[in-house]
């Protein structure tokens, strides 16, 4: 699972050029729509689907639609690699989200667990964003902006559930949501749809991206958490950005920086005790 998800930060880097975010982003959740509701409607899932579609609809637009636009548009300035680093703080959003929005105590080690990978999130954005720092620009700031407003939406949609679909099997919501995502962003892709064919790679990096890391995906991830509990399953964002840096090195060629190694550490850190809590 965290191959895969690594994995669609490089096809999201490698079509983002010829696509544009927002058609890149309508394709991703239109493909894994059609991978996910035919299996969802086997199974008997419609009908929660109707019965909640007002709350399937919202997690639809800020736990898809928006992040995924977002991250299209900071893959036009920032390489892969570094795009799988920031979305490993979804959990630590999702911890400071429920501690404002739900009142869970955070305790001494989240607490500190959230204050160490915010600090490195600012650390790996001033090293990437800072004036002066190398291919620093407006579009880089941009979208450094973007990563974090992409990975903040997904902390949040991470902790909707426990309040507005509790009770809703996940299959449903996974469902639901892409449908729900591709028709927030119809509006948004079809008027920006590219006027030069995309060529076949990017095709292809699509069709994986929508198929792979976002049908199957979600498939897998159910998948584990029904055998090993959320909490395991969550343990796979400790993975996503080491398999992300690892693509983007390997099929992209892009360099592995002291300063991406030492922030991603301290993210990673942070994620430990903001995840496992006091007992790890």
């Amino acid at each position: 699972l965290a191959a895969l998800w690594g994995a669609s930060f490089l096809f999201i880097r490698v079509a983002a050029d010829d696509f544009g975010p927002a058609a890149l982003a309508w394709l991703r959740v239109a493909i894994a729509a059609a991978v996910l509701l035919p299996l969802l409607v086997w199974r008997g899932g419609a009908a929660a689907v109707r019965q909640h579609w007002r709350a399937i609809a919202l997690v639809g637009l800020l736990g898809s639609a928006l992040p995924f636009v977002a991250y299209g548009y900071a893959a036009l300035a920032l390489p892969a690699g570094l795009l799988s680093i920031f979305n490993a703080t979804v959990p630590m959003w999702g911890a400071l989200i429920a501690w404002v929005w739900l009142g869970e105590r955070l305790g001494a080690p989240r607490a500190l667990g959230l204050g160490l990978g915010f600090a490195g999130v600012l650390a790996l954005g001033w090293d990437q964003a800072a004036p002066g720092a190398a291919g620093s620009d407006l579009a880089t700031t941009a979208a450094v902006l973007a990563c974090l407003l992409a990975t903040a939406f997904e902390g949040y949609t991470a902790t909707y559930p426990r309040r507005g679909l509790a009770g809703v099997p996940p299959l449903a919501v996974a469902a639901g949501s892409q449908l729900a995502a591709a028709l927030w962003l119809a509006p948004l892709a079809l008027p920006t749809w590219p006027q030069t064919p995309p060529p076949a790679a990017a095709w292809a990096a699509v069709l994986a991206l929508g198929v792979l890391c976002t049908g199957a995906g979600y498939l897998l991830f159910f998948r584990l958490i029904a055998q090993a509990g959320a909490a395991q399953a969550m343990s796979v964002t400790y993975l996503i950005p080491v398999f992300g840096v690892f693509w983007g090195w390997a099929l992209l060629g892009e360099p592995v920086t002291a300063a991406m190694a030492a922030a991603g550490a301290v993210i990673l850190l942070g994620i430990a005790l903001v995840v496992r809590g006091p007992s790890r």
